[in-house]
C-alpha cells in the first residue's frame, strides 16, 4: 500500500468546494463507479471498536422518493433533483450491546479474533458500555451508533468533495415516523436499526450565493 501524497492544498480546496447543496442539477447523475468510491470510503471508515454499527440504503427508486418526502421535511427538493439518495442507518441495542451474537460474530467470524482475545476485548467493550460512558439504554446504544455513523457520513461528503460531487446532509426528517415507512415499505428490522441521517449526492444546480462563514479558528482551537 503506497503511502498517500495528496497536496494539502488541494484538500482544503476540497473542503473550501464542499457546501451543503440545497438543489442538485437532475440532469447530471454521479457515475456508478464514483458512488460506489463514496460507499467505499463509508465502507472503509473507522468506528468504536471497530464494529461498523452501520448500514446505508441507496434510494434510487422515484416512489419509494416520494414516500419519503411527508416524513423528511428537509429533503424533498433533494428528493426530486439529487442523483443518489442515502439513508444512513445505525444499529439498536440488539445489535451493539456487549453480548449481542452480532459483536460476537464481528470479533470471531469478521475480526477472526483468537479466542483469548475475544474474552479480553469483550471484557473491555463491556466495560466501556457499563462503566465508562454509561450507555444503559437502548437510547444511550443506539445514540452512540449514530455517533460511529456520522464519521462514515463525514468521509462520504469528503471523499465526495474531492471527485468534484456535492452533497448535502440532512437531519430534517421525524424520526419515529421515519422508521415506520422504512419497516412498513423498505423492509428494515426497526427494532434492530434505527434512522441515523440522510444524504444527497450530485451536482449543484447553481453556485453558492454567498461564501462560506466560519468562526475565527482562534475561537475554536486552544493549544496547552
Amino acid at each position: 500500500m503506497n503511502t498517500p501524497n495528496i497536496a494539502t492544498e488541494d484538500i482544503l480546496n476540497a473542503f473550501k468546494f464542499r457546501h451543503a447543496t440545497k438543489e442538485f442539477d437532475s440532469t447530471k447523475k454521479v457515475s456508478n463507479q464514483d458512488i460506489k468510491f463514496i460507499l467505499e470510503t463509508a465502507h472503509l471508515s473507522p468506528s468504536s471498536f471497530g464494529f461498523e454499527p452501520w448500514h446505508f440504503i441507496v434510494v434510487q427508486d422515484k416512489e419509494l422518493r416520494e414516500l419519503l418526502k411527508p416524513v423528511a421535511w428537509g429533503a424533498p427538493l433533494k428528493l426530486d433533483t439529487a442523483s443518489h439518495f442515502i439513508l444512513g442507518l445505525a444499529m439498536k441495542a440488539p445489535m451493539v450491546k456487549h453480548d449481542t451474537e452480532y459483536i460476537m460474530h464481528m470479533m470471531k467470524n469478521v475480526k477472526q479474533l483468537p479466542d483469548d482475545v475475544i474474552e479480553m476485548y469483550s471484557k473491555f467493550y463491556r466495560e466501556f458500555q457499563e462503566r465508562d460512558f454509561n450507555l444503559d439504554t437502548d437510547k444511550k446504544l443506539f445514540d452512540w451508533s449514530s455517533k460511529q455513523s456520522y464519521i462514515a457520513l463525514s468521509n462520504m461528503m469528503t471523499s465526495a468533495a474531492l471527485a468534484g460531487i456535492d452533497s448535502c446532509p440532512i437531519e430534517g426528517f421525524h424520526q419515529e415516523n421515519a422508521e415506520v415507512l422504512l419497516r412498513d415499505k423498505f423492509g428494515v428490522d426497526t427494532d434492530k436499526y434505527g434512522l441515523s441521517f440522510m444524504v444527497a449526492f450530485g451536482y449543484r444546480k447553481e453556485a453558492p450565493s454567498h461564501a462560506k462563514s466560519r468562526r475565527d479558528f482562534e475561537d475554536i482551537v486552544t493549544w496547552k
